[in-house]
């Protein structure tokens, strides 16, 4: 299995919200992202639910600055 292959199984949270978001970004963004960034990715795969949903869906913001950028840039995927 590749490492992008593990991280899009990260990305299945079981809220479809959520599903939509990550694995969407995964496809669309990864291959553009910068080293720094792919480890933001990682990092933010790593919290809870409730977290990425308030950060995601709800519009809160990490406290940390790398989860922050990589949260917006989620966000903004599409604009």
């Amino acid at each position: 299995m590749t490492h992008k292959a593990k991280l899009k199984w990260h990305c299945r949270r079981g809220m479809r919200e959520l599903d939509l978001l990550l694995e969407g970004f995964l496809v669309d963004r990864y291959e553009a992202l910068s080293a720094a960034d792919r480890a933001s990715l990682e990092r933010l795969l790593d919290c809870r639910n409730e977290y990425l949903m308030a950060w995601l869906i709800n519009g809160d913001s990490p406290k940390d600055e790398q989860l922050a950028g990589i949260v917006n840039q989620i966000r903004t995927r599409h604009l």
